[in-house]
């Protein structure tokens, strides 16, 4: 994609999510016109630690690919090989201009190693491949997870609202037993803790630890939270979920 179109840069982004019983991780670079962004964080469910850290440079410690997410960054070091499932792809409104997105459940292999203590990892997330000319002032909500309902079969979702979200070809998506289906229009509770589905039914998010973030950077600014923590209720096309994880997020962009 150009890196403008008309006065608008091309905004970019991949990011990895791995939602672990034990550990859950996200990775992300990003990039706005000629600005590079990288962040990380590893939330411990074990210990109830989150180590978390953003950079703002051209050379940074964090690199995600369609099969790897690596980080290298003082105490903490993750090598994880990403296997992909089936993904989704959408391009969509953004304004006057459009948005391309792929998503893609993963399954992750590999090792974290925190503060010296290597830990073995093996976990479901899933894969935000996202470009787009998206107007000046963008806010939006997200949401995340994976897990496993009622009847034992390993659902994942991707969920949102103003980003990407016309009432159908969106990028909203469940995945039961790795096939990918869209569902309609969605809506977030304010502090996060639902999304409700036009079909009927909702999430329940219990939030543990959150990654949160307020920058103005003269013509950039970013006011962002980000929790990590369990689903209960059920998805469409699924049942009960039995166990879920993943992540909310309220994002609030002049860029």
């Amino acid at each position: 994609m150009p890196s403008r179109l008309g006065r608008r840069p091309l905004k970019a982004w991949t990011y990895a999510g791995v939602y672990g019983r034990e550990l859950m991780i996200c990775a992300a670079t990003v990039r706005i016109g000629p600005a590079r962004q990288a962040f990380w964080a590893v939330w411990d469910r074990g210990d109830g630690r989150l180590r978390e850290r953003t950079r703002f440079a051209r050379r940074h410690r964090v690199r995600v690919t369609a099969d790897r997410l690596r980080v290298a960054d003082g105490e903490v070091a993750i090598d994880l090989e990403l296997s992909p499932g089936a993904g989704i792809e959408a391009v969509c409104p953004a304004g006057d201009a459009y948005a391309w997105t792929r998503k893609t459940p993963v399954r992750a292999q590999g090792t974290v190693a925190l503060g010296g203590r290597e830990r073995r990892v093996e976990a479901d997330g899933l894969l935000d491949e996202s470009a787009g000319y998206h107007p000046r002032h963008t806010a939006w909500r997200w949401c995340a997870g994976v897990g496993t309902d009622d009847a034992g079969r390993p659902v994942a979702w991707n969920l949102v609202t103003g980003i990407n979200d016309p009432p159908e070809a969106s990028e909203r998506t469940v995945w039961v037993q790795g096939r990918p289906d869209e569902v309609g229009p969605v809506t977030f509770a304010p502090d996060l803790s639902t999304v409700s589905f036009a079909e009927g039914g909702e999430l329940r998010f219990g939030a543990e630890a959150v990654r949160r973030r307020r920058d103005e950077l003269l013509i950039v600014a970013s006011d962002y939270a980000q929790p990590f923590g369990t689903f209960t209720g059920a998805l469409p096309g699924a049942g009960e979920l039995v166990e879920g994880f993943g992540v909310m997020e309220r994002h609030e962009a002049r860029w």
